[in-house]
């Protein structure tokens, strides 16, 4: 498994400066890119993409948060960590909203989507900005819980820094949890954002 910290030149930690990150990525990738090379042989050529798309990779990677966590525990570990799927009771409500939310709305847009009179359309539409701003609450709501999580993995991340590799261990099953907090809000985050496109249409 390629280490995507090593080959951006960061150090293995839980939190990581986006700008700085892409800072150095586009500096690292400058010399690999397909326009700067295309007067190469062709083997020069290969070897450049090959290096461009593995920095690619690398920075969508610790780009995000909960995919940077993952490859983290990843080289850690020396394994995926298991996906478990029951929902942290901190989480049940907010996942019992998302779900009826989604639910409810997927019933309008049937409805839309039968309707035919103009008449009925424009009333539709009306309802339909109503459901959009439920859904940006909804969002709003889980960004708020997801700089919390932010927060949070930053503070992870000093702990990570101020002790040893084997106290750094301790710190593994936080880390996994963060990442798979992380996974639930992204998740829902894209099925409301889904309907949310949907509204618009």
């Amino acid at each position: 498994m390629p280490d995507y910290f090593a080959l951006l030149n960061e150090p293995r930690r839980p939190w990581l400066d986006v700008v700085a990150l892409k800072q150095k990525f586009l500096t690292l990738s400058a010399s690999a890119h397909p326009d700067k090379i295309h007067a190469a042989s062709d083997t020069e050529k290969s070897a450049a993409a090959r290096t461009f798309a593995e920095l690619n990779a690398a920075y969508n990677c610790l780009v995000d948060p909960k995919t940077r966590l993952l490859h983290l525990l990843e080289l850690e570990l020396g394994a995926k960590p298991k996906d478990i799927q029951q929902i942290p009771a901190t989480l049940a409500d907010l996942f019992a909203e998302v779900a009826l939310t989604c639910r409810s709305t997927d019933s309008f847009l049937a409805e839309k989507a039968k309707a035919t009179s103009p008449l009925v359309q424009v009333q539709l539409f009306e309802r339909g900005q109503e459901w959009v701003e439920k859904l940006n609450a909804l969002q709003q709501k889980l960004n708020a819980l997801r700089d919390q999580l932010v927060t949070s993995l930053q503070s992870l991340d000093t702990q990570w820094l101020a002790t040893n590799t084997t106290s750094r261990h301790e710190t593994l099953p936080q880390l996994e949890e963060h990442y798979r907090l992380f996974g639930y809000l992204n998740r829902w985050n894209n099925q409301i954002q889904e309907r949310v496109v949907q509204l618009s249409f």
